[in-house]
């Protein structure tokens, strides 16, 4: 079902972070913004997350990989991100490998957020590549001062969009009856590459 590895660097194994986006509290679980929160909860099922309070987050551990979900919101999730990366000595200059700014994490850390640039029912992998907008994302590139690291960014935009509502009210909008099915295949077929 899982396809984990354990990540080899100067001879030293390291875990894998696979970070879902969103945030905390009932009233936004199905919100366009939680489908990190979502895309976890698929590929992991009816599991027991861990609150952490080191890393304000919520997390769960299977096999090589920790999963986090941020309990800080959207806007500020590099601090859990950055936290826990720290604590497992994933963050670059705790390897001694690269310089601080800018060091290439891809294979050690996988963040799954929503994205108002593609549309509902598609989703696409990206590597090094700026937040599109995306607070949860900026706040992360700032935190580890490097973009480099792996995204799986899941399509929410619809018609609604190109209306005159505000980005930030339409990603705290819940997804439609016909959006629901889509959203679900979409996160079925994402989960995969993880």
């Amino acid at each position: 079902m899982l396809y984990n590895k354990i990540i080899e660097i100067n001879n030293l194994n390291y875990m894998r972070i696979i970070v879902g986006l969103g945030n905390p509290g009932d009233q936004y679980q199905k919100n366009r913004h939680n489908v990190g929160f979502m895309a976890l909860d698929l590929l992991l099922g009816d599991v027991k997350w861990q609150l952490s309070k080191k890393f304000n987050a919520l997390t769960y551990e299977a096999g090589d990989c920790i999963y986090l979900k941020p309990q800080t919101f959207m806007n500020n999730s590099g601090q859990s991100v950055q936290a826990i990366l720290s604590y497992y000595g994933l963050m670059p200059k705790s390897l001694g490998l690269f310089n601080k700014k800018d060091a290439d994490l891809s294979d050690v850390l996988t963040i799954v957020h929503d994205d108002i640039d593609i549309e509902v029912g598609k989703w696409k992998i990206a590597i090094d590549s700026r937040s599109g907008g995306n607070n949860g994302v900026q706040s992360i590139i700032n935190h580890l001062k490097t973009k480099n690291f792996r995204r799986i960014k899941i399509g929410v935009k619809n018609d609604l969009i190109r209306t005159r509502i505000p980005v930030e009210k339409f990603v705290l909008q819940n997804f439609n009856a016909e959006e629901k099915d889509i959203i679900k295949n979409v996160l079925a077929e994402a989960i995969k590459s993880l």
